[in-house]
């Protein structure tokens, strides 16, 4: 057991939410809004682009870690550690981080900044390499780390299975070392890299630099080169958590709670039957925000917190996925 606590959260969304039949007016598309809210579970999402806001990755996880830290009720002069936990970066570089360390702290601190990006399961990688750094550095007293998501700002006009699915959000934890805290068990990570050419923003880094043929062609933003195994989710959470689980003896049902990754409620329904624990267990946010891809497991743990259902002493257990293969699981104490 790591003794490092989550003392405090923080979430941000741009704008006002977008509703399905408002969202086919904004972006121009057309697609099954009774399917997206029955079976995948988005009634709504907030989408800078589409509001015409100004905003972007930056702004979101600025705002985020701002509210996490006044959650906290800590000095931001204090925090010693900030990652941002993204496959939608501010820029290809300078990493994100470094730009909210900048805004909130306005200026040269001895302070450790730098992006984890592992596209959806970043933030589950990045809490776990907070909570490393934390536990063997004695230097640093809190760190902040945030999720964040700006997915639609990479996809294309017109694109009528990507603008209902995808949205803009970021939620940021504060974490402190704390020796009286029977606080982080442990984590559990998979990888298959066999799989990077599924699903993916290709065009931009240093193999495929955006160029007037690339713009030509159609092959910038987010694109989708073949279908993804249908049942991969359903087949691999249960994996991931039965690992987990396995590897800290912890039995399934002492986990009071469950947060998976946001996007598809029928998904988490089906792994919650697989292991059989009742539906009350597991959270669902994409109703209210969409998918947010890295914010969502936070954004989710966030909301279960300011409702009360997430209370402290209670045993979580995260498991989140993305393009790549990638997947994260963290299970902790809160």
């Amino acid at each position: 057991m790591i003794p490092v606590k989550i003392i405090g959260t923080g979430l941000y969304v741009p704008g006002e939410p977008i509703d399905n039949v408002m969202l086919k007016e904004l972006a121009k598309i057309e697609f099954d809004a009774e399917k997206m809210e029955n079976k995948i579970g988005i009634y709504q999402r907030h989408i800078a682009k589409l509001r015409a806001i100004d905003e972007t990755t930056a702004d979101f996880a600025t705002n985020a870690a701002i509210n996490a830290i006044k959650n906290a009720e800590i000095d931001a002069q204090k925090v010693g550690l900030f990652i941002v936990a993204t496959d939608t970066p501010e820029f290809i570089t300078p990493a994100t981080a470094i730009l909210v360390q900048g805004r909130i702290q306005q200026g040269e601190k001895w302070v450790i900044s730098f992006d984890v990006a592992a596209s959806c399961a970043s933030f589950t990688m990045a809490f776990d390499t907070a909570v490393s750094i934390l536990n063997s550095n004695p230097l640093i007293k809190y760190a902040v780390v945030a999720g964040v998501y700006n997915m639609p700002a990479f996809i294309r006009p017109g694109d009528k299975f990507s603008y209902p699915i995808f949205a803009d959000g970021a939620a940021a934890f504060v974490l402190k070392k704390d020796e009286t805290a029977n606080g982080y068990v442990g984590s559990q990570m998979l990888t298959d890299g066999t799989q990077w050419n599924f699903i993916g923003i290709y065009a931009g880094g240093a193999k495929n630099q955006i160029t007037h043929q690339t713009l030509d062609e159609n092959k910038h933003g987010l694109l989708s080169l073949q279908p993804l195994p249908g049942d991969r989710n359903v087949r691999l959470w249960p994996i991931v958590v039965d690992k987990i689980l396995s590897n800290y003896q912890v039995a399934v049902q002492d986990v009071d709670h469950y947060v998976f990754t946001q996007i598809n409620k029928s998904v988490i329904e089906k792994v919650m039957e697989a292991i059989n624990q009742p539906i009350e267990k597991a959270h669902f946010v994409m109703d209210k925000y969409g998918y947010t891809g890295s914010a969502c497991v936070p954004m989710a743990f966030h909301e279960g917190v300011k409702s009360g259902k997430i209370k402290r002493g209670d045993k979580v257990l995260f498991v989140a996925s993305g393009a790549g293969l990638s997947v994260g699981s963290n299970l902790f104490n809160y």
